[in-house]
Parts: C-alpha cells; sequence; structure tokens
C-alpha cells in the first residue's frame, strides 16, 4: 500500500524535500514504515528515536496501524525562542 510521509525542520532539510512517499506492507505499523523510510534515507537514522509522530492529524506511537493512503508526519524536537 503507498502512504505519504511529511518531514519537518531538520528532517526535511536531511532528506532535501518535505514529501516521502513510501510502498509498505498491508496493515503495517508505523514502525514498520520507519524502517522503509530509514532504509530509504540512511541519514535519517540518528534522529528517528527522538520524533513525535502524527497520523491523520493526531499523535501516535510506533504500534499504530497505517492503511492505503495515510500521512504520517515526522515532527522532530523543536528548540529556540527567548
Amino acid at each position: 500500500m503507498h502512504i505519504t510521509v511529511r518531514l519537518f525542520a531538520l528532517l526535511r532539510e536531511k532528506v532535501g524535500t518535505d514529501t516521502v512517499h513510501l510502498e509498505i506492507p498491508e496493515s503495517a505499523r508505523v514502525a514498520q514504515a520507519l524502517e522503509v523510510l530509514q532504509d530509504q534515507h540512511p541519514v535519517l537514522q540518528p534522529y528517528l528515536s527522538r520524533v513525535r509522530l502524527s497520523l491523520q492529524m493526531h499523535f501516535v506511537d510506533t504500534a499504530a496501524i497505517l492503511h492505503e493512503g495515510d500521512e504520517l508526519a515526522i515532527i522532530p524536537p523543536v528548540s529556540g525562542g527567548n
């Protein structure tokens, strides 16, 4: 099945785009999608253990089940400001 992965901030910079399309097995979990993403973009490996995950605009963990056409957002920690 196909899903869309949205990358933000540092992750977007590392990959060079804000959107990645993945082909994953039916009823895969977010953890499996992260493995596929990491295989395709090894530069992300050091960062994926510290991200927040959002599926269809709701925060989820790596056990969430994905469905055809889902949008998974990967949000790195943010710092800054005064």
